[in-house]
């Protein structure tokens, strides 16, 4: 089981369902939560697997992708951190990932019950050790009011990457409905995913990458059964 460790004294962009080139290769978003973007950070698109927070540049380029954690306090950590530091907390980040895939593993597919509450004690750990706050700011001018109370996040050392990455996994256990969560029936793929569908017939992580494979696999079994 994951434990919370004790506290330390050009431009990517993405579709919420697509694909982006960064120096990892492609980063996959096509979890439909971001908690399961996360899980979803290792996978295996083509003949390899892929792992986009493999270091601490990988961590700072994924959270960067992912829009968990502002560009400035990005430039700001990575300028503070001591050597080797980001490499640890991505290894902490690799091991949260991890933990946290077993227990959606273990409970997907089914209502999540009160009774598992007690397994997500260390999510509740990681938690603890944010430091949010409010702020006014500017409200967008769609809005009928000109002020908005924001929240706000202080980024006193590398380790606070850590801490978006509890929120989101959070707000998941909290807000998706588990029945949804699936897994691509892919025969290779690892990535899970929401199913929102309106049918909830969602059998692919997308259609890119283990749909077009499925279909293109089930033509040549047509073929060969019509030659012999």
């Amino acid at each position: 089981m994951w434990k919370a460790p004790p506290p330390a004294a050009g431009d990517n962009r993405q579709t919420r369902m697509g694909i982006v080139m960064d120096r990892h290769g492609s980063a996959i978003f096509v979890g439909d939560a971001p908690g399961l973007d996360f899980l979803n950070s290792i996978a295996t698109p083509a003949d390899s697997t892929i792992d986009w927070i493999d270091s601490g540049e990988g961590l700072l380029d994924w959270l960067s992708q992912a829009h968990l954690v502002p560009a400035e306090a990005l430039k700001a950590i990575r300028a503070q951190a001591l050597p080797g530091e980001l490499d640890r907390v991505a290894d902490q980040a690799r091991t949260l990932r991890e933990w946290f895939r077993g227990f959606v593993r273990k409970h997907k597919g089914r209502p999540l019950r009160l009774e598992r509450l007690s397994e997500l004690e260390p999510l509740n750990r990681l938690l603890e050790r944010d430091q949010m706050f409010g702020r006014i700011v500017a409200q967008r001018k769609a809005e009928p009011l000109p002020l908005a109370l924001q929240a706000m996040r202080h980024w006193r050392s590398p380790q606070a990457l850590l801490l978006p990455v509890g929120e989101a996994l959070a707000r998941f256990v909290c807000t998706e409905d588990f029945s949804l969560v699936k897994a691509c029936e892919g025969p290779v793929c690892t990535l899970l995913f929401a199913d929102h569908t309106r049918g909830r017939a969602r059998r692919w992580c997308s259609m890119a990458l283990c749909g077009n494979r499925a279909k293109q696999a089930a033509h040549r079994r047509r073929l060969k059964a019509q030659q012999h």
